[in-house]
């Protein structure tokens, strides 16, 4: 894990500072879009492109370029091949565009900034509420300036279980299968449709596991963060340390986290 603080910006902003920017920014376009946003591409079997990604990613690359011209940036529409063991912000302009173009008001926007591969400072916006869950490494998690730790629950029982499909058929196919063989051995299940917020939530303590096995960087770095500094585990799907890279994640309070990869060792979720 890095321990490098992040430098000052070229006007002399922190780096959470310059996600704010980005956030605000973004905040504003998908703001004005919503509702009438329509999809001007498809990806795949329910994976879509509105103008709005385009424009929230564009911002984001101008203010960005402006701040920290020496910074690599990953995106997800422009720039997903993009790879750097220095400083690199991972963005998402609309995580949950499926939800924003059909008018269902759960999506958000997702920051973040990292050091060889790590997350240091992380935010995720949820627009329309006007949350922002925001960390910096060593110093906690915070919802609107307010701290916040995940759920005291200690068994997936006991537990408000999230989950989402992503968009490899056959993984899920194991995640709604992992989720049967568990069922109903849970307080309740939710398919959110934004895995960013997925793991916001955990972070907030709203649910208490959220389980994700076709993730790409743009969806799970500012979650890293935001979980760990807000008390959780977020592992792969062996209980392997989670990176940006990691496409299965499992996010919840150590308790949850621990019984559910108990449970899961001889289910569908590890095949």
């Amino acid at each position: 894990m890095t321990d490098m603080a992040p430098p000052l910006s070229t006007t002399g902003k922190t780096a959470l500072g310059v996600a704010r920017l980005c956030a605000a920014a973004a905040r504003e376009i998908m703001r004005e879009a919503f509702g009438r946003a329509g999809v001007t591409a498809v990806k795949g079997r329910g994976n879509v492109l509105t103008e709005t990604d385009m424009a929230v990613e564009r911002v984001t690359h101008e203010i960005l370029g402006r701040e920290y011209p020496s910074h690599a940036i990953l995106s997800e529409e422009t720039a997903a091949e993009v790879r750097s063991d220095g400083w690199m912000w991972v963005v998402d302009p609309v995580d949950g565009t499926k939800n924003f173009s059909r008018g269902i008001p759960h999506f958000c926007y997702n920051i973040a900034l990292c050091h060889e591969s790590e997350p240091v400072t992380a935010l995720t916006l949820q627009p329309l509420l006007d949350e922002e869950f925001a960390a910096e490494a060593g110093r906690g998690c915070t919802l609107n300036g307010t701290p916040v730790t995940v759920s005291g629950v200690e068994t997936v029982r006991d537990s408000v279980f999230a989950m989402d499909m992503g968009y490899d058929d056959r993984r899920g196919r194991r995640q709604l299968e992992t989720a049967l063989s568990l069922w109903p051995g849970m307080q309740s299940l939710r398919v959110p449709g934004s895995a960013a917020l997925g793991m916001a939530y955990v972070a907030a303590g709203r649910w208490d596991i959220f389980v994700h096995a076709n993730m790409q960087p743009w969806d799970v770095a500012a979650g890293l963060l935001l979980v760990r500094e807000a008390g959780g585990v977020v592992t792969g799907r062996e209980g392997e340390r989670a990176t940006i890279y990691s496409e299965g994640v499992v996010a919840a309070t150590p308790g949850v986290h621990a019984d559910f990869l108990s449970l899961a060792g001889h289910r569908p979720w590890r095949a």
